[in-house]
């Protein structure tokens, strides 16, 4: 039996806890985990991207990571999972793009961006998107798991989950319902107002048992395209410092400029950014890729 054609039925794991009911878990519930779990176990490796607030570029980084890997060959899903702030469908051209069926029964097919990209979004359930979603905490759960259940990705080497921010229902649903998350990439601007919140989402990791690939400091400095100069708008290398005295990995600068605004806006994130901005991203990547191969050495 290949590991592509593994099912819950023909898995000889003695540690998938998707096999053994849980107490007081109806026949239906404990259906639906084992085939999460199935659907998951076609995935290599699951990364989640965090932020503790807001606005600090969260689903940017999210985005342009999902592209540097695929762009090495990886065979890469970018799951939108920020519920009442997707992005995900902007940045890549997608918007108006509408989910269709899979091939089995009651799954949903991904869409493609490129080669070896596919992507999930809230976005792409909308039948405006600039409808919104007035949901409570069970419906928005619901979503979530029927996103990571029904989902068709296939075969890929990196899941890539843009989470909503803060450290609320939704992270925590996720962190509970995939087992086997290969860690966390945190996302902040340089400042204390936001390192701060940064703070509580490396707490809640540790709570949580979920490892640290990296923190990202975006926008991180900005050169001025006239005279060469570089200001630093939102103060420069708070993460870094923050890592150093909380003995957590640092993945990394990302620069704000005009360039990766213009192209999220124009919907062409998967098209190369300048030199500079490609560098960094794919520098990120490469120190992410190098935590889970630490991992699972």
């Amino acid at each position: 039996m290949t590991e592509k054609n593994k099912t819950c039925s023909t898995c000889d794991s003695k540690t998938c806890s998707a096999k053994k009911p849980i107490e007081g878990e109806s026949p239906q519930e404990h259906a639906e985990r084992m085939a999460l779990a199935n659907r998951m176990c076609g995935i290599k490796h699951k990364i989640l991207v965090l932020s503790g607030k807001g606005g600090v570029g969260k689903s940017t980084v999210a985005a342009n990571l999902a592209v540097a890997l695929a762009a090495e060959g990886n065979k890469v899903g970018l799951l939108d999972v920020d519920i009442h702030g997707p992005s995900v469908p902007t940045m890549f051209g997608l918007t108006g793009e509408m989910a269709s069926p899979g091939h089995s029964q009651g799954a949903i097919a991904p869409v493609k961006i490129s080669k070896n990209l596919r992507t999930m979004s809230i976005g792409f359930l909308l039948g405006h998107p600039d409808d919104a979603l007035i949901w409570r905490g069970p419906m928005k759960i619901g979503i979530i798991q029927q996103f990571l259940k029904d989902v068709e990705w296939g075969e890929l080497d990196y899941l890539v989950a843009d989470m909503p921010p803060g450290t609320g229902d939704e992270p925590l649903s996720i962190c509970q319902m995939i087992e086997d998350v290969d860690g966390a990439v945190i996302v902040s601007t340089p400042q204390e107002v936001a390192l701060a919140d940064v703070r509580k989402s490396v707490n809640f990791c540790a709570k949580l048992g979920v490892r640290i690939l990296g923190i990202v400091e975006n926008m991180s400095g900005f050169t001025c395209p006239g005279c060469g100069k570089t200001v630093d708008i939102f103060k420069r290398g708070g993460a870094e410092e923050m890592c150093a005295k909380l003995g957590v990995p640092f993945a990394g600068k990302i620069p704000i400029t005009p360039e990766i605004v213009e192209t999220a806006d124009a919907g062409k994130t998967q098209a190369a950014p300048p030199a500079d901005i490609t560098a960094a991203f794919k520098s990120v990547a490469r120190k992410i890729v190098e935590a889970i191969g630490r991992r699972s050495a």
